[in-house]
């Protein structure tokens, strides 16, 4: 049983998270107790949080710091949620990080079949590539997006970290990794051979400074991902209130909340994990509320992926120079959406899925005359 790798929740946090309001998340969970594991066949959200952070060398125990997040994340109010959330307490450090990650790659997939939303909290952000193989058993193509100031490429033959496990996600055997975005990077921390590498590998990255002018463009990124990890060195330490490592420049506390409730509200991610959170009880505030804007999107999500029936969406054609672009605009939601054209001679990894998110910007663009780089992006990883 897969679920034998979790270690309930302590007695003394769950006393004092019974000592809450009653209208409070704490007693609108099923928690894991000594006693009782939750039952999973109504579940739609399940909390796991992870004591390993070897990816980080840090060998320090976290599991106070894991209880921080829960005692502020169970005394904050939920919205008008109706799905019920479980938390079934922790991941112990393996005795190896190879045995975490399968743990992690074990839990996280079983959840998915299940239909229910894993949301991983604590360790490193090397956790993340646990995460995206628990998709192999799902046999599924991945899109991959992190809220990271970096790209964790890693040096060549670098054992796995967190600074390096993005080399791993593209190398290692089964290639399932489509597509991989990363919002929030800043220039400096990043070589400029990394920058290189992710415009040849068609990726998709947007500097901080473009999201912090309008978060908005983040929104169809999250809408084409499969998997979200935020990295809290992402966040400025003025807002996260890590002081451990001073982190001058970054997301400030309603930008990063912002992402994450775009995260939520994807019909498409299934699984968000929050990593590299220092030991700090003033950051467990802010990350509890990341949680909280995650679990309110999952509440607002609107079923529009797959696409179902075409009569709820407006049909926009944009003839351009050599061909004609076909865009849908949703009338529920306004959001937009553009036809990849389906080449029959490719291998056509996208055939699961000819229609690509776009914002109402690619449109305005593609009525100028100039092709959307979402979709020449598109294009071409599929010619790879």
């Amino acid at each position: 049983m897969v679920f034998d790798f979790l270690q309930p929740l302590e007695t003394d946090l769950l006393e004092f998270i019974a000592e809450g309001s009653p209208q409070a998340l704490g007693d609108k969970t099923s928690f894991h107790t000594q006693d009782q594991f939750p039952d999973l066949e109504t579940a739609a959200i399940a909390i796991v949080g992870v004591l390993d952070n070897r990816g980080a060398n840090d060998k320090k125990d976290h599991h106070m710091h894991l209880n921080y997040i829960r005692k502020e994340f169970y005394g904050l109010f939920p919205g008008n949620w109706v799905k019920p959330i479980v938390d079934l307490g922790n991941i112990p450090a393996g005795e190896s990080q190879q045995d975490t990650y399968f743990a992690l790659k074990s839990i996280v997939a079983e959840l998915i079949k299940l239909g229910i939303v894993p949301v991983i909290i604590g360790g490193s952000q090397d956790l993340s590539y646990a995460m995206y193989r628990a998709y192999d058993k799902l046999e599924q193509m991945v899109n991959f997006v992190a809220i990271d100031s970096k790209f964790d490429f890693g040096k060549q033959d670098e054992p796995l970290s967190a600074r390096s496990y993005l080399t791993r996600m593209i190398v290692d055997e089964p290639n399932n990794l489509f597509n991989y975005s990363n919002l929030g990077y800043q220039t400096y921390y990043n070589s400029q051979e990394e920058i290189d590498l992710v415009e040849k590998l068609y990726f998709d990255a947007y500097r901080l400074g473009e999201i912090c002018n309008d978060s908005t463009i983040s929104e169809p990124v999250f809408r084409d991902a499969d998997i979200v990890c935020v990295d809290m060195t992402a966040v400025k330490s003025s807002d996260s209130g890590n002081i451990v490592k001073f982190i001058p420049n970054g997301f400030d506390g309603k930008e990063i909340c912002t992402l994450a409730r775009y995260a939520g509200i994807s019909d498409k991610v299934t699984s968000f994990g929050i990593f590299n959170h220092d030991d700090t009880r003033q950051e467990s505030a802010l990350v509890a509320q990341v949680l909280w804007y995650f679990i309110e999107g999952v509440h607002y999500r609107s079923n529009e992926y797959p696409f179902g029936s075409k009569e709820n969406y407006l049909k926009y054609i944009v003839p351009m120079e050599d061909e004609e672009l076909i865009f849908y605009k949703s009338d529920k939601t306004d959001r937009w959406w553009i036809e990849v054209p389906f080449v029959s001679n490719l291998s056509n990894k996208l055939k699961r899925n000819t229609l690509l998110p776009c914002n109402y910007q690619d449109y305005l663009s593609a009525c100028n005359n100039e092709f959307p780089e979402r979709l020449w992006k598109a294009q071409r990883k599929n010619i790879l």
